[in-house]
């Protein structure tokens, strides 16, 4: 099981807002920011499991997925990823190459990460 992870981006409070918008659907929440090393952490409950941190970009950029209760959670996710700035990358919808009920939605952050919504759940 993996504890936490993390990305880097070139522009702290940019990124900030655009991840406590579009994780908001999933019910993630911005947990704790942590000035000494410019970087927040989000998570739900309270528990800081992914990080954000002013710094050299990613190359190639990082694919993150973030598990959906339900699909209208991952539309939600997506309609709101791209009202606050995000680009289309896949909207939501079956992939079912990956499984019957992969239903997920992607779309690219502020700095080209591929950030996706998925729901394992069929309808």
């Amino acid at each position: 099981m993996i504890d936490h992870t993390g990305i880097n981006v070139s522009n702290l409070e940019k990124s900030k807002e655009f991840y406590v918008n579009a994780l908001a659907p999933l019910g993630y929440q911005l947990v704790r920011e942590f000035d000494a090393i410019s970087a927040a952490s989000f998570g739900i409950g309270g528990e800081l499991d992914f990080w954000i941190g002013q710094g050299e970009l990613n190359t190639p950029r990082i694919h993150v997925a973030f598990r959906a209760e339900t699909r209208e959670m991952v539309q939600a996710f997506y309609k709101t990823a791209l009202a606050v700035g995000g680009r289309d990358n896949g909207a939501p919808g079956l992939r079912t190459h990956y499984h019957p009920n992969y239903y997920a939605a992607f779309v690219l952050d502020p700095d080209g990460h591929n950030i996706e919504a998925v729901c394992h759940v069929s309808a």
